[in-house]
């Protein structure tokens, strides 16, 4: 019984260290580019592996009613990339340049949520470690 109740303890041990050795996305801070609002999303790699491209779609909810998607970005998905290593932070950003603005005051926001996220490691292939993302 007592070898059991100490196998049960490592298992919950591993999956609790797992978990806090993923990827965290916060959300950052707001600024406003020409009347609009910009979000951000703070990204802390607690993961070994590096990541060469993370992007978070978030549905931004508007006061209206209406909804719009941005797309927050580690770096251009054709451009030069900058990885984060394990450890490390950075912020993901929207490209106004390559991305529609969203159109209203950061004032009109009434909600985000998260439709799509992609990350990819070293060498192009999937992030291995679990994305938690609170917008």
């Amino acid at each position: 019984m007592r070898a059991h109740l100490i196998a049960v303890g490592l298992i919950f041990a591993g999956s609790t260290a797992h978990a806090a050795n993923g990827i965290d996305v916060m959300r950052g801070a707001d600024s406003t580019v020409f009347g609009n609002c910009v979000p951000s999303l703070v990204v802390e790699n607690k993961s070994a592996e590096t990541i060469d491209y993370l992007q978070v779609d978030v549905v931004v909810a508007l006061g209206s009613g209406q909804e719009r998607t941005v797309e927050l970005k580690s770096a251009y998905r054709e451009g030069v990339l900058h990885p984060i290593g394990p450890g490390g932070k950075a912020t993901l950003k929207q490209h106004l340049d390559t991305s529609t603005a969203l159109g209203a005051p950061c004032t009109d926001v009434t909600a985000r949520r998260v439709v799509r996220t992609i990350c990819e490691a070293s060498g192009g292939k999937a992030c291995a470690s679990s994305i938690s993302v609170k917008p």
